[in-house]
Parts: structure tokens; sequence; C-alpha cells
């Protein structure tokens, strides 16, 4: 899937995954410590800014979290019993890429199947002015903007 890149050029705020992966090892679907690292990986793969994360272990088994990104969000629930996985991968801003960081979990999970739902979001809306601009490049732009 690397090499996707279909930015949002065309319109529209941000591309949304919406991931089924199945034959996923079990081992892997049922460890906090796995999930959460390759989600955490999967958003410095999609080029993204993390910005907060949490996980939850359920008992018997099975593990769900999020990565809150500036972009928007990764997301993950688990069924180990089953080797499934139900995946969100959201991200705005044409310096992104969810597809990079889908690679990611995929290898992580070593899922054999996948089926992906690609949404691009924000469509309909007609005069957008822009992506998230970089902390550092919003003083710039303030600077310039105000200057007479």
């Amino acid at each position: 899937m690397t090499g996707k890149n279909r930015g949002v050029r065309g319109g529209g705020v941000g591309r949304h995954l919406i991931v089924e992966m199945f034959e996923c090892d079990p081992i892997a679907l049922d460890s906090i410590e796995t999930i959460r690292t390759a989600l955490l990986d999967s958003a410095v793969a999609s080029n993204s800014t993390v910005v907060s994360f949490d996980f939850y272990r359920f008992k018997p088994h099975g593990v769900s979290g999020y990565v809150l990104v500036a972009e928007s969000h990764i997301s993950i629930h688990t069924w180990p019993e089953y080797g499934y996985a139900a995946i969100d991968v959201f991200t705005c801003g044409e310096h992104t890429d969810p597809w990079k960081g889908l690679d990611v979990l995929k290898d992580r999970l070593k899922a054999k199947k996948m089926t992906v739902l690609e949404i691009v979001r924000g469509v309909g809306i007609e005069n957008y002015e822009g992506y998230w601009i970089p902390p550092e490049k919003r003083r710039e732009e303030a600077v310039v903007a105000t200057t007479p």
C-alpha cells in the first residue's frame, strides 16, 4: 500500500481509512504493549503529530485504544479469539499519508487478509482555508499577516 499517497488536493480535508483485518496474530492482538507501539509507530509513519493516546486491555482478552494526532486519530478494537481487528486511520492535510500508517499496522498484527474503505472527508466544504499548520509555522504566518 505504500505509495498510494492520493492526497486531498482534489477536495476534502483528509482521508479516513476504515479497516477490517482478519487472520491476525492473536498474541499481538491481545498485547496492550504491541498494540500501543504499533499505533504510535503508525502515527509516525503517516507523518502525523501525536497529541495523546490511551489503551485498555479487556478480560479475558482484547485491546481497544486510540492515538489522537493533531491531524485526527488512529483507533483499534481487537478480538484475538477471532484473529480480527477493527481499525480507523484518519489523517488530515497533504503532509500526511494514512496508507503508510496502515502498512505498519498490517505488518505488526501480521494480518493475512484486509479490507479497506477509504473516505475523503469534508468534500462538501466550499472554501477550505488549508490544512493543519505546525505551531512554529503559525507564528511565522501570524507575524506576516499582522505586518503592515
